[in-house]
């Protein structure tokens, strides 16, 4: 079996990704195939045989029961064999979705993370791959019975041709019905799927908002009963309606097949002056592939319940566009970053309105201390977030030593930061960022930090994550300290702090920093703590209308 590892992208189309999957194990699909359709071939042959049973005499009985009897065990073993290799095949395929798609998550652009947001990919992650699984676990039904529908058929075209043409018009009749009702039925189930989309992040706003939904009455009443009840009823009357109307098709389907069975006892028998023991040939056949037609009928939603989760999963790579990763190794040190006229424009959702900032004409150096302040909704984050290269600017250039940092460039630039924004994320892991060298250094902060009481470091991981806000700001500080990168930016970290850790942070830690190199950007509004930077920047509407030196002055944030 192949190493499953996270790929870079996806294929662009269903198709496409479904023969992706299938690489590599391609034996075992033929295996299964080929088990699933002798599997249903066998079956057919035990219509023959009870048919040729009804006629026989007493010395062909036992010969025919023997028959009977190998065939039986033959097609449960060939059932057994061909549900074990699809799920395998159904489970494997899960993985390598999952793999794949958390690797293009990665890969992807953080501009376009943000925008897209968690829901979709989660719901892809989680209830797609699962519909997948079901398609490849429903895969032995359809090709077994499919096999003996098609296997009947054949014997009924060797009972009497004139007949079969009867039954594939019946057939046909009965294939068009439901073909026209299985479309209504599968737009409905897409549309309750991408609605269900919305439910997610409605569902994550009911734990996050569970303070100012349980301060507000009114807003909890009507975030339940209107925010979640009315999507929720869409959905379920969508997914009802798509289901009954699948169990319609099938239904129409067993009635034009019952139909054809009396038009063959009670009319072409007589018309055709068809021998007795055909008629009763094509009863029986008719009546055991009732089963087989309503089983497969039955199956066919599972595959487009399938195809709208892969169309889902492929559609990950228009979506979320990947950002190209170079080959060159990032560089932890630097001389001189420039943002030379750099912009970057996003829409407010809240104020309706295209927001712009810039254009940002700003130089970083080592050993300084860099101040960013002004009001909210200034810009100062999206400035940040431009710096250390999340967002991509419309215009300008962004120089690391004088040279300018391209699309292919950006992920080795990246790695000179350490951040802690305002809205980051604690990782309970510490792989990749503690070294066995660092242990002793990262309890000596857990100490200074006065979380040692709290919290420890064991199997390269903290014991705990269950903090107070300011308590996991800390442990973010602690994280980015060991990273040891040679550009630190904060997000108004301080802003959560007891004035103790405030002064640890402005007095101890930030000088500690500069001292050793490093240089700081600090989003902050500490205006008690102005006097200790290096420079001081301050942003109004996304525009830099004052930057000043420790030696100028400083117009209080706004």
């Amino acid at each position: 079996m192949p190493s499953l590892k996270p790929a870079a992208g996806l294929p662009g189309t269903p198709f496409a990704l479904l023969l992706s999957l299938l690489q590599g194990a391609r034996g075992l699909l033929l295996l299964a195939t080929l088990a699933s359709l002798v599997g249903g071939l066998g079956a057919t042959a035990m219509v023959a045989l009870i048919n040729q049973a009804l006629g026989a005499g007493d010395d062909q009985l036992s010969h025919l029961g023997l028959q009977f009897a190998g065939v039986v065990g033959g097609v449960l073993l060939l059932r057994l064999l061909s549900q074990a290799l699809f799920m395998y095949l159904g489970q494997r395929a899960k993985a390598q979705v999952r793999l794949r798609a958390i690797g293009h998550m990665a890969q992807a652009s953080y501009a376009h993370l943000e925008r897209y947001g968690s829901a979709r990919p989660l719901a892809i992650l989680t209830g797609d791959l699962d519909t997948l699984v079901v398609f490849f676990l429903n895969l032995p039904t359809l090709l077994t019975q499919g096999t003996v529908i098609l296997g009947c058929l054949a014997y009924l075209g060797w009972l009497s041709w004139q007949l079969l043409v009867f039954a594939l018009l019946a057939v046909a009749l009965g294939a068009l019905g439901f073909l026209l009702v299985n479309g209504r039925a599968l737009d409905l189930l897409r549309r309750s799927r991408q609605r269900e989309d919305d439910l997610i992040q409605q569902f994550r706003a009911l734990f996050d908002g569970a303070k100012e939904l349980k301060l507000h009455r009114r807003r909890r009443q009507v975030f339940v009963e209107e925010t979640l009840a009315r999507p929720i009823e869409s959905v379920r009357r969508q997914r009802t309606l798509g289901y009954v109307l699948f169990s319609a098709a099938s239904s129409w389907g067993s009635l034009v097949l019952f139909g054809f069975i009396g038009l063959t006892l009670f009319v072409l028998a007589r018309v055709f002056a068809v021998d007795g023991h055909v008629v009763s040939g094509y009863a029986i056949t008719f009546l055991y592939i009732i089963l087989p037609i309503e089983s497969l009928l039955g199956a066919i939603p599972v595959i487009g319940s399938a195809r709208v989760a892969l169309e889902r999963i492929a559609r990950l790579d228009s979506d979320l566009p990947l950002e190209p990763i170079g080959t060159a190794e990032p560089d932890q040190g630097f001389e001189r970053i420039e943002l030379r006229g750099m912009t970057h424009q996003y829409f407010r959702e809240k104020e309706n309105s295209l927001f712009q900032l810039g254009p940002v004409d700003l130089v970083f150096t080592p050993g300084e201390i860099t101040y960013l302040i002004g009001g909210n909704g200034s810009g100062k984050t999206t400035l940040a977030k431009l710096l250390v290269g999340l967002y991509e600017s419309e215009a300008g250039t962004l120089l690391l030593d004088g040279s300018p940092v391209d699309a292919r460039g950006r992920d080795a630039y990246r790695q000179c930061f350490s951040t802690v924004f305002s809205d980051f994320y604690l990782f309970d892991s510490l792989l990749g960022v503690l070294a066995p060298h660092l242990e002793s250094q990262a309890r000596l902060l857990l100490r200074e930090l006065q979380l040692e009481h709290k919290v420890s470091i064991e199997d390269g991981g903290f014991t705990t994550l269950d903090l107070s806000q300011g308590q996991r700001k800390r442990l973010a500080l602690l994280v980015a300290l060991l990273e040891d990168r040679p550009f630190y930016v904060f997000d108004e970290w301080a802003a959560d702090q007891d004035p103790e850790f405030k002064e640890v942070f402005y007095q101890r830690l930030l000088p500690d920093l500069k001292a050793r190199g490093k240089a700081v950007l600090v989003i902050t509004h500490d205006d008690r703590y102005f006097n200790l930077a290096d420079r001081h920047i301050k942003l109004d509407m996304g525009k830099i209308v004052a930057h000043s030196h420790r030696s100028d002055s400083i117009d209080e944030p706004v």
